[in-house]
């Protein structure tokens, strides 16, 4: 997919209609793969199973049996039934953005894009809001009206709260018994000592993992010129700072606790996906369904293999 293809986030969020932003994004993803050398992506089959009587034939995988003497079908991404937490940050500083969006409105298009996207395939899409705690819960469902639920409860304001990742996810694995797929999407400024423990737990659990790490450009980038007061959005802490002086010992320590964050998902094989909220959200769903493919068919060979 060519990046001229993509919609401007801002331009995006000037629809008011959140339901109608996911409908854009899925929709221009849709005409960007058919018009991509990615045509016929969403067919590609996701796992192999054993081929039994009545199955059609049309689906043997003939190399494999030639290879192994074993018959097997290619499983195809419409007979599986994906179970998908979405888990939003609700959380103080998800309010801030330097442009006319912030990363809470990002976030709730991201989230809003899955579920829509999820459930046209036939899965089941559930939310999960969270700051210092979990604050709404809504189960996996694919069943009229559910999205509507999802979305509506997307659009209602964050309460103004700081955040407690560890204490959420610990409350989170309390509710979700059901093996799934959990989409964690927060800017992750907190600390993350704790999270790690976390992680291990939902992944020892069976969850499938999944983070999204939005920050906005100007926290990236650090691009503020004046000297000013700068308020911690959570704390309420305030701290004059010079940005020229300031901006080369903060970028370093993004860069260390961007760091440490990818070595903690390595670790506990949760799947990272890096977005400022300057990328087009086509371009995140696009990057995420290929990863799913990979880790699909890598997981495909790696059976066919034992």
């Amino acid at each position: 997919m060519s990046a001229t293809t993509f919609l401007d986030p801002a331009a995006l969020m000037r629809i008011k209609s959140l339901e109608l932003r996911a409908k854009v994004v899925v929709e221009g993803l849709w005409k960007g793969m058919h018009r991509s050398p990615y045509h016929g992506f969403s067919v590609e089959f996701s796992e192999y199973r054993a081929y039994v009587q009545g199955d059609d034939p049309r689906y043997i995988d003939w190399k494999v049996l030639a290879r192994s003497d074993r018959t097997y079908i290619k499983k195809f991404e419409d007979e599986t039934n994906l179970r998908c937490q979405l888990v939003i940050d609700h959380s103080k500083s998800m309010g801030y953005g330097s442009q006319s969006y912030t990363k809470a409105d990002y976030a709730a298009t991201l989230a809003a894009t899955l579920a829509s996207f999820l459930m046209k395939q036939g899965d089941a899409a559930g939310l999960t809001t969270f700051a210092e705690g979990i604050e709404e819960h809504l189960p996996p469902r694919n069943r009229p009206g559910h999205l509507r639920r999802i979305i509506t409860q997307l659009e209602r304001p964050a309460k103004a709260t700081g955040t407690s990742l560890a204490v959420s996810i610990g409350q989170l694995a309390d509710l979700l018994r059901k093996r799934g797929m959990i989409c964690l999407i927060t800017d992750l400024l907190a600390p993350i000592e704790h999270l790690e423990k976390q992680l291990a737990l939902l992944g020892a659990m069976g969850h499938d993992l999944v983070l999204f790490h939005l920050m906005d450009r100007a926290e990236i980038d650090f691009t503020f010129k004046k000297s000013a007061h700068f308020r911690d959005a959570e704390s309420g802490a305030e701290r004059f700072i010079d940005p020229q002086l300031a901006r080369e010992t903060y970028l370093k320590r993004l860069a260390a606790h961007r760091e440490h964050i990818q070595q903690s998902c390595d670790r506990h094989n949760v799947e990272y996906h890096w977005c400022p909220t300057d990328k087009p959200l086509e371009e995140v769903l696009f990057t995420f369904l290929s990863a799913r493919q990979r880790k699909k068919a890598s997981k495909s060979s790696a059976r066919l293999a034992a």
